[in-house]
């Protein structure tokens, strides 16, 4: 029996400096990835992990002249505080529902351009057009937010004359809570379409050109080609990609709403990440805004994780185990 155990014991040191050597082996040959990927971990270290520390002072009466360790704990007072707040649901219900309309509208619609555009068989036309829809990206939302007022300006906007000419009376939509969170969805849809196909195309380069080959001997024309060849071909970075989506839903964008939004509309606008500025930062009220951030955490955590379970129960594919 202790020859078994000692043999078993050496057998497993022996697999253990073997793998330490491969691994050894395996980074020096491909040191230089390595150091390209630091300037990138440094990044997640430094402002999304450590600060992770702070969190603690959620159960905290946090006091900035004391500090972290010295501030006095106050348990779940600020989460019950939250939950009693009757701003915390209308907040939550905006967040979600902005949320939820930018992942129905602002998830498919690169995956249908990407295939489109994988369609084109012109090089130059084709890289044209995608040059245009990623020009959007670089602009800010500050600058975006002054063009949607020329544009949507009841005064002296451009669809205010289209509308003058039409004879239709001119609509406010900037201050119209009906057509804010359209507004909302659009000009981040705009803003973010193109460079969300790129990973898409890259995907499809990957799809072996023979499957399309076969499809087109079967007599598949274009459109059956993309939908049992590109669609299936991609799937699985389609699954990836919206995992992440859920798991920053709540994440609506803060730039773009500051830009965006009025008092007329702060009641179907106002979303986590503004409240929280406008207490936290404006009103000093440091532990409760972060009992908001950690809840609003939690609930992305809940979500990424229940889609990762749905997607390995439908596609048998997820992104976390």
């Amino acid at each position: 029996m202790n020859l078994w155990v000692d043999g078993t014991t050496m057998y497993n040191r022996i697999n253990l400096e073997l793998l330490q050597m491969t691994f050894t082996k395996y980074v020096a040959k491909n040191k230089w990835i390595y150091i390209f990927l630091l300037p990138g971990i440094a990044y997640f270290l430094y402002f999304h992990y450590f600060p992770m520390y702070g969190l603690h002072i959620a159960f905290k009466d946090y006091n900035v002249l004391l500090g972290f360790a010295k501030s006095p704990w106050a348990g779940l007072k600020h989460f019950r505080v939250l939950f009693k707040d009757p701003m915390f649901y209308r907040i939550f219900r905006n967040t979600m529902l902005i949320c939820l309309y930018k992942l129905l509208v602002g998830f498919p619609f690169p995956i249908l351009i990407s295939l489109f555009l994988n369609e084109i068989r012109l090089l130059a036309f084709k890289r044209t057009i995608q040059s245009i829809i990623y020009v959007p990206h670089f602009i800010s939302w500050p600058v975006i937010g002054g063009i949607t007022y020329a544009l949507l300006s009841p005064q002296w906007g451009a669809i205010a004359g289209i509308f003058e000419l039409l004879h239709i009376e001119p609509v406010n939509f900037l201050t119209s809570k009906e057509h804010f969170r359209g507004i909302l969805v659009m000009t981040s849809l705009w803003k973010t379409f193109g460079w969300n196909t790129i990973v898409y195309l890259a995907a499809l380069t990957m799809i072996d050109p023979e499957l399309y080959e076969a499809a087109m001997i079967d007599g598949a024309g274009r459109f059956r080609r993309m939908w049992h060849v590109s669609v299936p071909g991609i799937m699985h970075v389609i699954v990836i990609l919206l995992l992440l989506r859920v798991g920053t839903i709540l994440d609506t964008g803060f730039d773009q709403v500051m830009s965006l939004a009025n008092p007329m509309v702060l009641e179907v606008a106002e979303i986590f990440d503004t409240y929280t500025y406008k207490v936290g930062i404006l009103e000093w009220r440091f532990s409760y805004t972060t009992a908001v951030g950690l809840f609003k955490s939690a609930i992305g955590l809940v979500l990424v994780v229940g889609a990762n379970s749905i997607s390995r129960k439908v596609y048998r594919q997820g992104a976390i185990w």
